[in-house]
């Protein structure tokens, strides 16, 4: 069965326009924008939704404006006091200015992540070991404040930026963990110096007040037999205080 010539020339013309259309027609979700180029020249940025396109004039690029998680590759960093540290951290960001994101940078996602290394790399080195241990949080914020910085250019907005984990020496480890036992140590020692101190005011203040009354030194050694006779097991040898044979030899 023969097609006859100009049902041909009508399939094919009907398959063009149908491909002219469908490459005309583009659809954006909530999360895209469209950078439009019309002959190489930027013209706008598309919203979400059915656009339109002229077809080989121009050339619509998806950009996505959602968060980006993107994790920074262990870097080793030797630390201000001479420590070799290795250090890894995850960096949130996205897009804000999808033409400036296409137009000003080759690939965004790589410059971004190799200005996160450099960036952690030079940070870190200018701080000491425990300052990256016990103010993380400051450096993370310095951190944020000089890639977002970096990247304004780019129309990308870095929004954190967390060290996850920093991997030290053995030997560091072992010196640590010497050093945290001492300050232990130390604290104890430190305690029981204050609490024998205290306990020494304290007898001194009761010493003052013994003194101060007549008689109440012998009724807290009476008291102290009475604490000490409650154990059957003790033999009390006990000495006649010659305080109370003073008003018999008066009378004599």
């Amino acid at each position: 069965m023969l097609i006859p010539i100009d049902l041909i020339g009508v399939i094919v013309v009907l398959a063009l326009v149908v491909a002219i259309v469908g490459s005309a027609v583009r659809i954006l979700f909530e999360y895209e924008r469209g950078v439009v180029f019309r002959l190489g020249r930027f013209v706008g940025v598309r919203g979400p939704g059915l656009r339109f396109i002229i077809p080989v004039v121009d050339r619509l690029v998806k950009i996505s404006l959602r968060t980006v998680a993107m994790d920074v590759p262990p870097q080793d960093v030797i630390t201000k006091d001479n420590v070799s540290i290795k250090v890894n951290a995850v960096l949130y960001f996205r897009v804000v200015h999808p033409d400036k994101a296409l137009i000003e940078v080759e690939n965004y996602l790589y410059a971004t992540s190799q200005l996160a290394q450099t960036s952690l790399r030079s940070v870190l080195g200018q701080s000491e070991l425990d300052e990256i241990l016990i103010h993380r949080d400051k450096i993370n914020q310095h951190l944020q404040t000089i890639l977002d910085r970096q990247t304004d250019p780019w129309g990308v907005k870095i929004s954190n930026v967390e060290i996850k984990h920093v991997d030290l020496p053995t030997e560091m480890q072992r010196a640590m963990a010497r050093q945290a036992e001492a300050e232990r140590e130390r604290r104890s020692k430190v305690i029981h110096a204050e609490g024998e101190f205290q306990a020494a005011q304290k007898l001194s203040e009761a010493a003052r007040i013994i003194s101060s009354e007549e008689g109440a030194l012998q009724l807290r050694f009476l008291q102290t037999l009475t604490e000490v006779s409650a154990e059957k097991n003790s033999t009390i040898i006990f000495p006649l205080p010659i305080d109370l044979l003073r008003p018999f030899l008066k009378d004599k």
